[in-house]
């Protein structure tokens, strides 16, 4: 009996871990925290002081981006996650409103505290029209590119906060960045491709298969590493920023894995979970070795 009981609380503790943990990828919360981890490395790869003030810009922009995508997706999600589709529907509108009211927030703090460059908080809503609403998301490879170069501004952004926009740190950060989050968003599509082709939205996935876009990814991410490596071993940027190849290490791990099988706590959590990895890596060599 006392077996049995303790199987059932043990179901249910993970049945509520697993409701906890979609409710933090279908409203956007962990995604958004994503980004904030980014940024968090940035501060400590380059050296920089921890303040609020951008991690909440940082927090605030991803969720009005992502929530507002959730919405204009909806149709495409109903066949390629039908689960996140059913939450957009019911509570979609207002994380929406709770991402614009943060990002209206941010906007209105950084005009008050006379932050300078204060009107390039205008480029999410730009690339949220552009990916979403002009649907540059259906050219070929230009929607992953797009993605990873967005997540590659956000080290600049730190950088152009902190008046260190030009340091070797911060333009490696960003450069990297944006080609491990590019090689993420075509594993992301492997999800996808059943909507995606219903759509006529050409990807890596609907093109060459799910096996090979495993095998093109992980060499990409190789290669990434490699480059990492030798930019290190020529003294191009300093040897901490060997911090980041866990993240390659990571992504390496969950490639083999992803098949449109996979579920969205797999994406959702599981892939865009790189860079809450990666931070709490980063954070954990400064406290232990730097």
């Amino acid at each position: 009996m006392r077996f049995s009981i303790t199987c059932r609380d043990a179901g249910g503790l993970v049945s509520s871990l697993e409701r906890g943990l979609r409710l933090l990828v279908h409203s956007n919360l962990f995604i958004s925290l994503s980004t904030v981890s980014v940024a968090v490395t940035t501060l400590v790869l380059a050296e920089l002081s921890l303040e609020f003030f951008p991690l909440f810009v940082v927090f605030a922009a991803t969720m009005f981006v992502y929530s507002s995508n959730r919405v204009t997706d909806l149709a495409e999600d109903e066949r390629n996650v039908p689960r996140r589709a059913a939450f957009t529907k019911r509570y979609g509108r207002r994380w929406l409103a709770f991402g614009v009211g943060l990002y209206l927030l941010a906007i209105g703090l950084a005009i008050v505290a006379g932050v300078q460059g204060a009107v390039y908080l205008l480029l999410p809503l730009v690339a949220a029209v552009l990916y979403s609403v002009i649907g540059i998301k259906r050219i070929f490879l230009v929607k992953n590119g797009f993605v990873g170069a967005a997540w590659g501004l956000l080290p600049l952004g730190v950088g152009y906060y902190y008046s260190v926009l030009w340091s070797v740190e911060i333009l490696f950060l960003a450069g990297y960045v944006a080609a491990m989050i590019t090689v993420a968003a075509v594993i992301f599509d492997i999800k996808d491709i059943e909507g995606d082709r219903a759509e006529g939205i050409a990807t890596v996935p609907t093109v060459v298969g799910p096996r090979r876009t495993r095998l093109v990814s992980q060499a990409a991410n190789v290669l990434i590493a490699a480059v990492v490596v030798g930019l290190v071993a020529v003294d191009a940027v300093s040897g901490t920023v060997l911090a980041v190849l866990a993240m390659n290490g990571y992504v390496a791990a969950y490639i083999p894995f992803a098949d449109p099988d996979r579920g969205p706590l797999f994406y959702g959590f599981v892939v865009d979970g790189e860079h809450v990895f990666l931070a709490a890596v980063v954070l954990g060599l400064e406290w232990l070795v730097w």
